[in-house]
């Protein structure tokens, strides 16, 4: 899939955004017959392809939603954001206008994405009409693949739109305007086809289709279903603008945590996935390497010419040099906080917060620079210098995005069984993503353990912090504390910790106030210290590093505040982003954004 060069792809009927009216148009006949596509496999997969097309567009998941959807929290921020009026800090501040200059396009990601559910219900539709599921397992395999994608635009739709309209057949001059649907419609609809979809899709490796993390699979798809079912048993902004959970007994928290935990189970004692070292899983998705049966469940495939991964969130290079052609990186970056999150020993950490970039030129062996300023981090999961190519392209890197990895599932069904079962019941899960954090120090995860199983609430604490240290540049933190009710919690617990590390008050009151560091003889390797509790300033002039930097969140002629950067309004009042403007133009007066402090 990933090597693809996407073209028109045969479907029945295909509606598009039209550039003139700005809204969906109704449908058109191609020149082969439906029923000759959808009883054909070969013909029929052309929709996954259509599919993905509409994921990878420019102002689709790879340029805007990517970028932009799950940003600023307590471990993720815009690297940028103290420029708190422009359009992409905006987007992430909890104050986005709704036209915005980044989104408020008839080709962005909202767009894409109905594009995409459009070309979804035309094949279901086809497929269930003519491609006879009940007696042709690859055109039921379709079908399933064709499911959960639908589903995962969904979800995007809600995590970046709250409650959107719902469209699960194909569009007709009748319903070519739609207003918002209650979400729970939504989440209803998508659990019983992920349900439907598992009960087509293989395992990973079950066949050649599966043997790639590329196409999608039954563990992914009741991944899914269990990320689902907690989104939709947990708290979220109604259209009414409150902040509840949902009222709806079919959708009640205690039925959804009894989903994910099935599904969870059943991925786990499927012995199909496996979790890996946390720096093999990232090496291994810098490297491209797409083995099914590992750590990764599903990933979204670009391109080596279209993708944006590393590109807007992995380490900077300042300049070109062998690893890239290009000089980007870091629009994003991690919450400052988050260096000093992880206890000693936790090898997640040094993978997961970079405190410096590469500044290398064409041809040289490489280089680094290390900041001044202690707000400018990057995620080190997304590198190209762990590329098995050169980027060459000069405005796409081609990594694809990681949507769903088995230690999501371990800790989700963690999650679920505490709250259903118990701590003792759920700390198994939870121990074992703790054994991989600490393969060094099993008597700390001992002691940890018996912390965090004292309670069932204790456990749920360990499980709020444990997502924070596992997934910190994963674009899951924002969607996890909305759900929990939290988000205003955290973000007001980050600007009192930023405050604090940058005054050096707290529990941050005994680091030092420099960083002291040198680059190796190899130019590929540099030595900080300064990051850790216990080091002081006396000791990094005594140990002779070459070079020192004051360690800051403020530069001169700041007109706001790092922290106060973090949420411009009140978070719970605009959990998630306005309709934009371009839309409700062309919505015939049925869609608003009432629900939202704009």
């Amino acid at each position: 899939m990933k090597k693809i060069i996407y073209t028109l792809f045969i479907i029945t009927a295909i509606t598009f955004i039209s550039s003139c009216k700005k809204a969906l148009e109704a449908p058109t006949k191609s020149s082969l017959d439906e029923s000759v596509i959808f009883s054909t496999p070969g013909l029929a997969e052309g929709a996954i392809a259509g599919m993905i097309q509409s994921f990878g567009e420019t102002n689709s998941y790879r340029g805007r939603f990517l970028v932009f959807y799950g940003i600023n929290n307590d471990t993720e921020v815009n690297n940028t954001l103290k420029a708190t009026t422009d359009d992409k800090s905006r987007l992430s501040n909890y104050n986005a206008n709704v036209n915005n200059g980044q989104m408020n396009t008839d080709n962005n990601a909202w767009a894409k994405f109905y594009e995409g559910i459009e070309r979804a219900n035309l094949a279901i539709r086809g497929i269930r009409t003519y491609g006879k599921i009940e007696s042709n397992a690859q055109m039921a395999q379709i079908l399933g693949e064709i499911l959960t994608l639908r589903a995962v635009l969904y979800n995007d739709l809600i995590r970046g739109w709250g409650d959107v309209p719902a469209r699960f057949e194909p569009i007709t001059t009748a319903t070519t305007y739609l207003a918002r649907s209650d979400r729970d419609v939504i989440y209803k609809q998508l659990l019983a086809d992920l349900d439907e979809a598992a009960g087509y899709l293989p395992w990973p490796n079950d066949n050649a289709t599966t043997a790639k993390v590329e196409r999608v699979s039954k563990a992914f798809a009741k991944g899914l279903r269990a990320r689902l079912a907690l989104a939709a048993g947990g708290y979220a902004q109604r259209l009414d603008g409150t902040v509840r959970l949902s009222s709806d007994p079919e959708l009640s928290k205690e039925k959804m945590y009894a989903i994910a935990k099935k599904e969870c189970l059943d991925i786990i004692n499927s012995n199909k996935l496996r979790l890996l070292g946390f720096e093999e899983i990232f090496r291994k998705l810098n490297e491209e390497a797409g083995a099914a049966g590992l750590e990764s469940i599903w990933e979204i495939p670009f391109s080596e010419g279209r993708g944006r991964v590393i590109f807007d969130l992995g380490v900077k290079h300042l300049k070109t040099d062998k690893y890239t052609g290009q000089n980007k990186g870091g629009t994003n970056g991690p919450n400052p906080i988050m260096l000093y999150e992880y206890e000693a020993g936790d090898v997640r950490r040094d993978v997961t917060v970079v405190p410096y970039e590469w500044d290398g030129g064409t041809g040289d062996t490489g280089g680094y620079q290390v900041p001044s300023s202690l707000g400018r981090l990057y995620f080190g999961k997304y590198r190209y210098e762990w590329m098995k190519r050169r980027v060459t392209s000069t405005n796409d890197d081609g990594l694809n995005w990681m949507y769903m990895r088995y230690a999501d599932v371990v800790l989700m069904a963690a999650e679920a069984i505490n709250e259903l079962d118990g701590p003792a019941a759920a700390a198994p899960y939870l121990k074992m993503i703790r054994d991989r954090a600490f393969p060094n120090d099993p008597a700390k995860v001992t002691a940890f353990m018996a912390t965090a199983s004292a309670s069932k609430q204790a456990f749920f604490d360990a499980i709020v912090n444990e997502r924070a240290l596992e997934f910190t540049g994963e674009m899951l933190r924002k969607g996890d504390l909305i759900r929990w009710n939290l988000l205003n919690t955290k973000l007001a617990e980050a600007k009192t910790k930023l405050q604090q590390l940058e005054n050096r008050q707290g529990k941050y009151a005994t680091l030092p106030a420099k960083i002291y560091y040198r680059t190796a003889a190899n130019g590929e390797t540099v030595e900080i210290y300064g990051l850790n509790y216990g080091d002081t300033d006396a000791q990094g002039l005594a140990l002779g590093y070459t070079s020192n930097k004051t360690w800051t969140l403020v530069s001169s002629g700041d007109a706001v505040t790092y922290w106060d950067a973090l949420a411009v309004k009140d978070p719970n009042a605009q959990q998630v982003w306005p309709i934009w403007q371009v839309f409700l133009d062309s919505s015939n007066g049925l869609l608003n954004n009432k629900n939202l402090n704009l």
